[in-house]
């Protein structure tokens, strides 16, 4: 990176982990999220709830629990650790994992590349004290999931905030150069100049999707990570970047939570779809449950406008439209209205061929007895020979084309 950013230590630099879980019971900590701030006015669920819309609200600190910790391993310093349930339908053990740290030194972009697994990048920190497997011992199981999950990797979201040295990152006359969009872009990614060049093509690309949270901070969202950059100096205590900080690992971070929430439900919604024609039987059944949990998802997770307050809204597109969301609901959306016209189509199919059945079942004996009726014939042996003519002409009349017809819209579809 230019100018030695990419071995830059900023003022304050801090990361934040997230990564899949299974749960094994609601854990014995504290609920909600963990407060970061003032203890006068910490940013705990109280506070993140009148940001928040109420739904939002109830998605994200319903089934939280967090622990605070102090752990230093090398340049990492564990302060806390989180977690957030997103059980699915199929899934109910379902959860994210956060990892709060502070990080000292010039080794912010390398920790980020170590645990996105880089080529030649330093061995991944989160191992030893700092293991996943360890942190949630008896609350989670660490492992990689094996069903839908929009973690491939653990995601990232770093912060860094640059001193009076940092010229490469910091405004000049208002004007912001483009190497402090690369450095977003190098934290984001996770990657060096190295790991993956940017042509100007990129980097103009780059400048459309920051987002400016003020003059003084940018954000980017990728795919794997997020990153904010700070574009004045750094004051050191008291200054504003305090406060940004907090942002950052509260309402900012839990933005991009409800995406990741949002697209695990996605996925599992995805998967059923994938299923619902692996039986022959209980089709009705399978799509009815679909839509439910396609309106339990849409009226509980799915938000684009999730608060009144500050840039957030932003974080949580800007998540959504890596991720393709908005196109991937849709698909969601259209195959599940198709699935509904199969199976209404062939309910109505064989409702027509159970009144088509009744029609040339009921017709000829209904005919033969009203003869009768008008005739005022009461004969037993005449009433026997009249179903029995009343018979024989429902079983010519089902050798008909019709009668083909009615049997084998009776006969179609897979069972409901």
């Amino acid at each position: 990176m230019s100018e030695g950013l990419g071995d830059a230590t900023g003022v304050r630099q801090a990361v934040s982990v997230v990564l899949p879980l299974s749960l094994d019971g609601e854990p014995d900590w504290p609920r909600g999220p963990l407060p970061f701030g003032d203890e006068r006015q910490p940013w705990d669920a109280a506070r993140r709830g009148g940001y928040f819309a109420p739904a939002v609200t109830r998605a994200l600190y319903g089934g939280r629990w967090h622990r605070a910790v102090d752990v230093t391993v090398g340049a990492l310093t564990l302060v806390g650790v989180e977690v957030l349930r997103v059980a699915t339908p199929k899934e109910p053990r379902q959860a994210l994992g956060v990892l709060h740290f502070d990080v000292v030194g010039p080794e912010l972009l390398a920790v980020l590349r170590a645990i996105g697994r880089r080529p030649r990048a330093q061995p991944d920190p989160l191992t030893g004290e700092l293991d996943p497997a360890v942190l949630f011992a008896g609350v989670a199981d660490a492992a990689p999931p094996t069903a839908p999950f929009a973690l491939a990797r653990p995601y990232t979201v770093a912060f860094f905030t640059p001193d009076a040295t940092h010229t490469a990152a910091l405004r000049v006359e208002g004007r912001l150069p483009a190497s402090a969009d690369g450095w977003l872009r190098c934290l984001a990614w996770r990657a060096t100049e190295a790991d993956n060049p940017s042509p100007p093509e990129r980097l103009e690309r780059v400048a459309e999707q920051a987002i400016r949270m003020s003059a003084d901070w940018s954000a980017l969202v990728g795919r794997h990570g997020a990153a904010f950059v700070g574009h004045r100096p750094d004051g050191g205590d008291g200054d504003f970047y305090e406060f940004a900080l907090h942002q950052a690992r509260t309402v900012h971070l839990d933005a991009l939570l409800l995406g990741m929430v949002q697209r695990d439900h996605l996925d599992a919604l995805t998967d059923e779809l994938s299923t619902v024609f692996a039986n022959s039987t209980g089709l009705a059944r399978r799509v009815s449950a679909l839509e439910r949990n396609i309106a339990l998802f849409r009226s509980t997770y799915w938000r684009r406008h999730q608060t009144a307050h500050g840039p957030a809204n932003g974080l949580l597109r800007a998540f959504q439209e890596q991720h393709r969301m908005p196109e991937l609901f849709a698909d969601v959306l259209a195959e599940a209205a198709d699935l509904s016209r199969i199976v209404q189509t062939r309910d109505g199919q064989q409702i027509a061929g159970a009144l088509g059945v009744l029609t040339i079942l009921g017709l000829p004996l209904g005919t033969a007895l009203s003869v009768l009726q008008v005739l005022g014939d009461e004969d037993p042996w005449h009433l026997l020979i009249a179903l029995g003519a009343a018979c024989a002409a429902t079983a010519a009349a089902l050798t008909t084309r019709y009668g083909r017809l009615v049997l084998a819209s009776l006969r179609s579809g897979p069972r409901g």
